[in-house]
């Protein structure tokens, strides 16, 4: 019927299969061949006609596993047409972190339903998670965790670790908790536990303090890199009083480091990194629009630019032809440096204390650079119309506008971020206005001086 490869199922095979009505197969495939993650990525390469097909054939049973994995825009697509009673069926088996990031994209009145339907502690819990915002750790974390009391012996621990029917999954350590309020008093990895003396305490073998306790609001990119710096596999989350909350895994924070990812490269084109592939037109030519507007507002901007000096256009037509080059070159030096500093801000390598250094090491860059390029630019161009003043003009042109490319490329994503604006977002755009005003300005400004 259709060909596959590893569990996948090709596009072009299953089009012919949607049009031959050949479901049963399909069905069978989705729901048995393929893990949950591989229909949703299925899903997401689909157009909306075989997306919403598919979606029909997926049993009830397998839904919210598939939906956990889902962009947030085909998600609310999807959600926008389930009642209350259906989306409570689907999301039962989720881990609590998983179920909070589909809720958050319900109508108020929807998800205030879905938590009086839920028994008291999955509500609970629920409600613990959804109190922070989704980009935080309090947001990340899953309140399904397994607790002990630091007073009880290693045999009595394992002897309750089996009475369990399971364990979380992505488990590999135990928190040690006090009896009274919950409080984190350490961490006890498994491997410590089951190659220990059956007779020694607890509190003999656990990491004390938990020294990879993660506060609550700390943001999730800070978590991503905690985990990378200390190789962790989970990690305990605490509220301000040290209060035991939940825990991440490993698993979420592979999501959070793929969304930052995603969100830095789809920024930079001033689109959602949730973006559907195969959204509607209209919704993608609205979304698109908003940053043309923008775009076009600075491209007007240094159009403004160029006319003041248009007696000088006329007078040397040359300028005309090298104006592109100038803003070019100042465009692209300050493009490495911005997303240099881009980088070093999501690393944390960035902090008021080294900007300053940074900063003037990139001007450096931007001038031997400039006058590197420059030099090559003016005999070009001398060559190209035998005049050696287009050359003069050209060569400081270019040195200006590359050390104002590297100035903006190093200042714009701190002066961005201090004022709650992403850089990734934003920083092209007013980078290039920069770019190509100074560099017209400059440009004209200098031929209007030594053609006067």
């Amino acid at each position: 019927m259709m060909s596959t490869d590893d569990n996948q199922i090709d596009l072009e095979s299953l089009s012919t299969a949607l049009e031959t009505n050949q479901h049963r197969e399909i069905r069978f495939m989705i729901n048995r061949g393929m893990r949950p993650v591989e229909v949703a990525h299925l899903l997401e390469k689909s157009p909306p006609r075989e997306r919403r097909i598919l979606w029909g054939l997926i049993n009830q049973d397998n839904e919210g596993d598939v939906l956990q994995h889902l962009g947030d825009d085909i998600q609310a697509v999807i959600l926008s047409e389930m009642d209350a009673s259906e989306l409570l069926a689907i999301t039962e088996s989720l881990d609590t972190d998983d179920l909070a990031d589909i809720m958050q994209q319900l109508p108020n009145t929807i998800m205030r339903e879905l938590l009086e339907n839920m028994d008291l502690q999955n509500r609970e819990r629920l409600e613990e998670v959804l109190s922070y915002p989704e980009d935080t750790a309090g947001g990340l974390m899953n309140t399904d965790t397994v607790t002990i009391r630091p007073d009880i012996t290693v045999e009595a621990a394992l002897r309750y670790l089996r009475r369990h029917r399971e364990i979380p999954e992505g488990t590999d350590s135990i928190f040690i908790v006090s009896r009274k309020k919950n409080t984190l008093i350490g961490v006890l990895p498994l491997t410590r536990l089951i190659t220990a003396d059956p007779a020694m305490l607890v509190r003999e073998i656990m990491q004390a303090d938990g020294e990879d306790a993660i506060p609550a609001d700390m943001p999730d990119d800070e978590v991503a890199r905690i985990f990378e710096q200390r190789d962790l596999i989970s990690a305990p989350v605490v509220n301000d009083e040290g209060r035991l909350l939940g825990r991440i895994t490993i698993d979420d924070v592979v999501d959070v480091i793929r969304e930052d990812a995603d969100h830095s490269l789809m920024s930079m084109a001033g689109l959602d990194e949730d973006e559907d592939t195969f959204a509607p037109i209209f919704k993608t030519s609205k979304r698109r629009a908003v940053w043309l507007g923008i775009n076009l507002i600075t491209a007007f901007l240094a159009s403004a630019v160029i006319g003041l000096f248009e007696a000088t256009i006329e007078q040397v037509v040359a300028l005309a032809v090298l104006m592109p080059i100038v803003a070019s070159m100042g465009g692209i030096a300050g493009s490495q440096t911005l997303t240099l500093v881009i980088r070093g801000q999501a690393l944390g390598h960035i902090e008021s204390s080294n900007i300053g250094w940074l900063f003037n090491r990139e001007l450096v860059v931007g001038l031997l650079n400039g006058m590197l390029w420059a030099t090559v630019v003016a005999a070009i161009a001398v060559l190209w119309f035998q005049d050696t003043t287009i050359g003069i003009v050209i060569a400081m042109a270019i040195i200006v506008n590359l050390i104002a490319g590297a100035a903006a490329g190093s200042l714009l994503p701190m002066t961005l971020k201090s004022a709650g604006i992403d850089p990734a977002l934003a920083g092209g755009v007013l980078l290039t206005t920069i770019t190509d005003v100074v560099g017209f300005f400059a440009f004209l400004g200098l031929a209007t001086f030594f053609y006067a």
